[in-house]
């Protein structure tokens, strides 16, 4: 049976949680679930209620919910704190190591910061939050040793400047962008419905061993990571149905896309696919019309990556069974520090 069959589920075959809370308990594994943020006050309030609600004081699905922050400058921290969550400034998490500001950032610090074995990660942007947003992406890892990053994909409306809402149309960058390159230099990885879907659900002990950029090139680095040491097997995804949140402009897809280009072009060249040229530019340039004016604007996008967690010493004190089990492929397959094996090619 090929992976697309095999690997791509509907979060309702999920909907049971009394059963996958039965699951989660005999398998041991704890369950935190991380909403990065930038100033997402008029959302992350419905978030946060809707998600304890069902998935921690219903059903004890998630052990710990946490808001971590880029340093907004609205009311995100107050409305998070006062609907039960945990809010961390990304600045304090390791502050040794400095801080930058995006979104890969975020990511990184929460592994760090948070305990679960299983790190679920859901954007603060959906206006139709739904508990599916987590159980659907923690369930294929509960019942499944061999699996290790759960992505998810729905239809994605485009929200129309006076409110209305065009049925479909998201996920532009994905169809324009990644998957031509991925069809060009990883055609497997085509099966992905949307490889860029701020969604997803990781092993912590497959987090932790791979880098992260701090900007826009994340999600597509994670997926070529995962996929160069690992292979395909490590991989599933569920569909999440309708996912409505605002949507970006032409010029923040450019940006976005010539990021996403960096991180793509350093994988292309580290696993021997393309040799490098000469020079790389860091500066995006876009130009602007206004009335009879032209105009050029630039702007420096450097994909800087932080490094894998395990490297860290400040890590390893602090989730110290790290150290000691290096080669985590060779684990029982019930054990939560088990890796997906990786695929023979």
């Amino acid at each position: 049976m090929s992976w697309l069959k095999s690997r791509t589920f509907h979060h309702r075959e999920f909907a049971d949680l009394e059963a996958l809370c039965r699951s989660k308990k005999k398998s041991g594994l704890r369950i935190s679930l991380c909403i990065p943020t930038l100033n997402e006050e008029t959302t992350i309030g419905k978030e946060i209620v809707v998600l304890k609600s069902e998935l921690m004081d219903r059903f004890p699905l998630v052990d710990e919910l946490a808001v971590i922050d880029s340093g907004s400058s609205d009311r995100t921290a107050e409305i998070a704190t006062s609907y039960g969550a945990d809010f961390y400034h990304s600045a304090d998490i390791l502050p040794s190591h400095g801080f930058n500001r995006g979104k890969g950032e975020n990511l990184w610090k929460a592994v760090y910061q948070l305990q679960g074995d299983i790190i679920c990660y859901v954007d603060a942007d959906i206006a139709n939050i739904h508990p599916r947003f987590v159980y659907g992406l923690i369930a294929p890892l509960i019942r499944n040793e061999d699996i290790g990053y759960v992505k998810a994909f729905y239809e994605r409306p485009i929200v129309q400047p006076a409110g209305d809402i065009r049925a479909s149309g998201g996920g532009r960058v994905t169809e324009i962008l990644v998957r031509p390159l991925f069809s060009l230099f990883y055609p497997e990885l085509t099966q992905l419905f949307q490889p860029l879907s701020g969604e997803y659900a990781v092993r912590r002990n497959l987090l932790e061993r791979i880098p992260f950029p701090i900007g826009y090139g994340v999600e597509t680095s994670h997926i070529l990571d995962v996929y160069t040491r690992w292979g395909m097997g490590a991989f599933a995804q569920v569909n999440l149905e309708r996912r409505v949140h605002r949507n970006q402009s032409t010029a923040a897809l450019g940006r976005m896309s010539f990021g996403i280009l960096q991180s793509f072009l350093s994988r292309l060249l580290k696993d021997g696919k393309v040799t490098a040229p000469a020079e790389i530019s860091n500066i995006y340039r876009a130009l602007e019309i206004t009335g009879p004016h032209y105009r050029e604007v630039t702007t420096e996008l450097v994909e800087e990556e932080r490094p894998p967690l395990v490297n860290l010493p400040e890590y390893l004190r602090k989730f110290p069974r790290r150290a000691l089990t290096p080669d985590q492929d060779t684990l029982p397959v019930n054990h939560p520090d088990r890796l997906p094996r990786p695929e023979t090619r």
